[in-house]
């Protein structure tokens, strides 16, 4: 049976949205997320182009991480030894492991070149940029070389050297679907980011336009049924658009003949305010790359009690295991030269952890039941010496 021609309809109704044509990975085109259409870019460049160049959220919190994470005081076993000033060292120009924590929340990868000297000692550790270095494997499947790529000229790095020593650290996040390849923190964040960015754009428009439309004008002829002729219609319209339409004509009188009516439109507070959709998207961003919002200024977000407590659980939920990660992947390549290596960060010279030294310091000293030497154990000194 069919009621007003609804059972000739054999197809769903079409979504009442715009799609723009392009490859996927390019900036704002469509591509595949899980069987779905998204309209946010998905290659690696163009979701750096949206999120660190074009975002300040996304920026501000990487910036934030690497930099804390750069600052990190290492020590170094044996002290005095050469690893030391490799670590410190700068790679084109840049703290080494600033960059190589900047590479693992973008792009889930750091690849991390051993220039060797003439003896075939370590003499520089350089982060190459990950998005230009291919992992290739052998028919085991387990990873034989490393092809860098600039435009068309490429340099395969060996796995290993000829001395069976590392000549290529591979510093990668956890992803779950790849045997190779780490997954960074941009293909959460693309979404939120697309949101950000697309508010932002919403709002330069609203502001250029009064922040509201402007109005309506109405034709009243007095006889019913009576329109403008084409002609007028469009003197009319680019007139309004070059006399009156922008933010360089805000609040310019206007001057109407003909029976021509303004009549004032304005929008509801709902459709003006971007706000909260905006402080949304980025508590998003912040939550994809570990940064509690209250250090980038967002407001809405009341999950710590303080600056001191946020900024506590950024370093103990996300700059300090990222630390780890690196200097713990460094040292082990490294102890092929060195066996004895040992990286491990000085958490006592991390101001940002002063409270909780301060606490474990008064617990300790309270503990009656624990001789000086548990105690300095305790507290990562050594055991006093005991006159013979």
């Amino acid at each position: 049976m069919r009621l007003f021609g609804w059972g000739a309809r054999g197809t769903a109704r079409p979504a009442l949205t715009r799609v723009r044509g392009g490859s996927p990975g390019a900036t704002g085109a469509i591509g595949l997320l899980g069987g779905s259409e998204v309209d946010w870019p998905l290659g690696y460049e163009a979701q750096v182009r949206a999120a660190f160049l074009g975002n300040a959220v996304a920026q501000r919190a990487v910036r934030l991480i690497a930099e804390a994470a750069a600052g990190v005081p290492v020590d170094v076993t044996p002290e005095g030894g050469p690893a030391g000033a490799l670590l410190r060292g700068a790679s084109n120009g840049q703290p080494l492991v600033e960059t190589v924590a900047a590479q693992l929340l973008l792009h889930g990868n750091a690849f991390v070149q051993i220039v060797s000297d003439a003896d075939g000692t370590p003499a520089e550790l350089y982060a190459l940029r990950p998005e230009r270095v291919t992992v290739e494997a052998d028919p085991s499947g387990w990873p034989a070389s490393y092809l860098y790529r600039v435009g068309e000229a490429g340099a395969r790095i060996p796995a290993q050297a000829a001395d069976g020593k590392p000549a290529l650290i591979h510093l990668r996040a956890l992803h779950p679907l790849d045997d190779h390849y780490g997954l960074g923190c941009l293909g959460a964040a693309a979404g939120p980011v697309a949101i950000h960015n697309a508010a932002t754009r919403w709002n330069k428009a609203l502001l250029d336009n009064a922040a509201r439309p402007s109005g309506a004008l109405v034709y009243d002829p007095g006889e019913p049924g009576a329109t403008l002729a084409a002609d007028q219609y469009d003197r009319l319209k680019a007139e309004m658009e070059a006399s009156f339409s922008g933010s360089p004509n805000a609040g310019r009188p206007m001057l109407l003949e003909g029976g021509l009516k303004w009549q004032a439109l304005s929008m509801s507070p709902a459709d003006m305010d971007f706000v909260g959709l905006k402080a949304a998207a980025a508590r998003d961003i912040a939550l994809a790359f570990g940064v509690p919002p209250m250090l980038l200024g967002l407001p809405g977000d009341s999950t710590y009690a303080n600056y001191q407590e946020a900024n506590r659980a950024l370093w103990r939920l996300t700059v300090l295991p990222l630390v780890g990660k690196i200097v713990g992947g460094l040292a082990e390549a490294l102890r092929c030269w060195w066996p004895d290596l040992a990286l491990v960060p000085d958490l006592d010279a991390v101001p940002a952890l002063a409270a909780d030294r301060e606490r474990l310091w008064a617990m300790v000293s309270g503990a009656d039941f624990l001789d000086p030497d548990e105690k300095r154990q305790m507290l990562g000194f050594a055991p006093r010496e005991v006159a013979a």
